[in-house]
C-alpha cells in the first residue's frame, strides 16, 4: 500500500539530527526524500560514532544516522559552487518540499533563501530548522539540541534534584522532537496548498520546540512572573505522583494526579490504613503541605517489596504506575514490541539491523521502511539524469568537484 506521502518529493539540504529526522519520517510515510551531501565528507551525522556523545559500542554500525536517514537518496553536491547551486535549483523545480537546518547566513552564501527558491517553484514547500529562529541577534548561531532545545528553553536548570550539577539530555531527544514538528508542518503546508495552489516558508527552530515541550513551567512563569524553581523527589506536592525505590532496587514512578481518588485504595495496597485518618494526610491540600514527611513514610514502606510485587498489587488496586526502564528493559518489553516499535532492515553493509519505528500508524496508508540510510553519493547519477542531465554533463561534473 502507498504511504500517507506518495507521490511527494522532497530536496534535504541538510545536516545532523533535528530536519534529517523529520525527513526520516516522511521517507517511512511514502515521500521520496532527495538527501543533498557534501562531496567532502557527506552529512557530519555520518561519523557520529566518533564524537563521544552516545553510548559506548562495539559495533560498527552507526544506528543513529541509519534510523534517521533510511529510505532516502543520497546525492553529493557542492552547493559551495554556482554549479552546484544550479543543480540543487533543477531538483527544487521538480520538488515538493526543500527542507533544511542550514543557518541562514550560509542558505544567503548559498542561494538557498525562500525568496530564491519560490522563484524556481511557486508551489514549493520550503522548511527551514535553526537553532534560535530564522531572525533576531542569534539567528546565527550554532546550535545543537542540547544548546537550543534543552539548555536555552529552560528544562536543564528546572530537572533534577535542588542541590545537584544540571542533568545533561541524552542525544537527539530535542532534535527527534522538533523532527516530529518538521513532518506535522511540512504535511499541513502541503494540505493547505492543497486547498489553496499556493506554496509557502515553514519555519521552526530547537529553542521554540524546547519552550513549547516546557511550556507547563513556562506558562507559569508567564502568569506569575517567577522562576519555577527544581523541585525535589522527597518534597513534592502530590506523594502520589512521584518516584519511589522497591526492594531489588529497582525504581518506579506513580502518576496518581487526582490524589484524592486513588489515595483510599493506595492505603490499603500498601497496608497502611492508618495514613487515611490522619490530619496531615487526609487530603490532597494537606498532603501537599506535608509531602515531605508523607515521602519518608512511603520510602520506608515501598522499599518492603520488590518492583513487580508492588506492580501485581497496584493493577488490582488500580493504582497508576510504571517501571523505570532502561533502554535494554525498552527493547525487550512486550508491549513495546506488540505495538511495532521496532523495524527490521537490511542496511548497506548487507546486514539486517533493527531500528526504532517512526511512532504513528496509519491504517490505510501505513509507515514502511524499505531501505537503511543510503552510502554517500550513491543515487547522484541516477537523480541528476531523472532530472535531465546528460552521462557528459556528469563527468563533466564530476572533474570540476561539482558533484562526488
Amino acid at each position: 500500500m502507498a504511504g500517507a506521502l506518495s507521490g511527494v518529493k522532497i530536496v534535504e539540504l541538510a545536516i545532523w539530527a533535528a530536519a534529517p529526522a523529520g525527513g526520516g519520517i516522511m521517507a517511512d510515510w511514502g515521500a521520496e526524500v532527495i538527501k543533498v551531501e557534501d562531496p567532502d565528507g557527506g552529512d557530519p551525522y555520518r561519523a557520529f560514532l566518533s564524537t563521544g556523545v552516545g553510548a559506548a559500542q562495539t559495533s560498527a554500525i552507526n544506528g543513529s544516522f541509519e534510523s534517521d536517514n533510511r529510505n532516502k537518496k543520497s546525492i553529493t553536491v557542492d552547493v559551495r559552487t554556482k554549479e552546484g547551486q544550479e543543480i540543487v535549483y533543477r531538483l527544487v523545480e521538480k520538488a515538493d518540499v526543500f527542507l533544511t537546518n542550514l543557518r541562514p547566513a550560509a542558505l544567503e552564501r548559498f542561494g538557498m533563501t525562500y525568496a530564491a527558491l519560490k522563484a524556481r517553484n511557486p508551489r514549493l514547500i520550503y522548511v527551514g530548522v535553526t537553532g534560535y529562529g530564522p531572525v533576531g541577534p542569534e539567528r546565527d548561531r550554532a546550535a545543537f539540541d542540547y544548546a537550543g532545545f534543552w539548555a536555552r528553553a529552560g528544562m536543564m536548570a528546572t530537572i533534577g534534584e535542588p542541590d545537584a550539577p544540571p542533568p545533561g539530555q541524552r542525544p537527539a531527544m530535542g532534535d527527534h522532537t522538533s523532527g516530529i514538528m518538521v513532518a506535522g508542518a511540512t504535511a499541513a503546508a502541503l494540505f493547505a496548498r492543497e486547498r489553496t495552489g499556493q506554496g509557502q516558508e515553514v519555519q521552526l527552530s530547537l529553542y521554540r520546540t524546547g519552550m513549547w515541550v516546557n511550556s507547563m513551567d513556562i506558562q507559569t512563569a508567564l502568569i506569575t512572573r517567577q522562576n519555577v524553581p527544581r523541585l525535589s523527589r522527597k518534597n513534592v506536592g502530590n506523594p502520589l505522583f512521584n518516584c519511589y525505590r522497591a526492594k531489588d532496587d529497582k525504581w518506579f514512578q506513580l502518576v496518581n494526579l487526582q490524589s484524592d481518588r486513588h489515595w483510599p485504595a493506595f492505603c490499603e495496597v500498601i497496608n497502611r490504613p492508618d495514613l487515611q485518618g490522619e490530619a496531615r494526610f487526609v487530603d490532597a491540600a494537606a498532603r501537599r503541605e506535608h509531602g515531605g514527611a508523607l515521602i519518608v513514610i512511603l520510602d520506608a514502606v515501598l522499599i518492603t517489596k520488590t518492583r513487580a510485587e508492588w506492580g501485581a498489587l497496584f493493577d488490582a488496586a488500580g493504582v497508576f504506575w510504571a517501571p523505570v526502564q532502561t533502554v535494554e528493559d525498552v527493547i525487550n518489553d512486550p508491549q513495546a514490541t506488540a505495538n511495532g516499535s521496532f523495524v527490521s532492515v537490511r542496511i548497506s553493509s548487507g546486514e539486517t539491523i533493527e531500528l526504532v519505528a517512526t511512532p504513528i500508524d496509519f491504517s490505510a496508508t501505513p509507515a514502511h521502511t524499505r531501505t537503511g540510510a543510503p552510502e554517500l553519493g550513491q543515487h547522484t547519477e541516477e537523480v541528476l539524469l531523472g532530472h535531465g542531465y546528460s552521462w557528459e554533463e556528469l563527468a563533466a561534473l564530476r572533474e570540476r568537484g561539482v558533484i562526488g
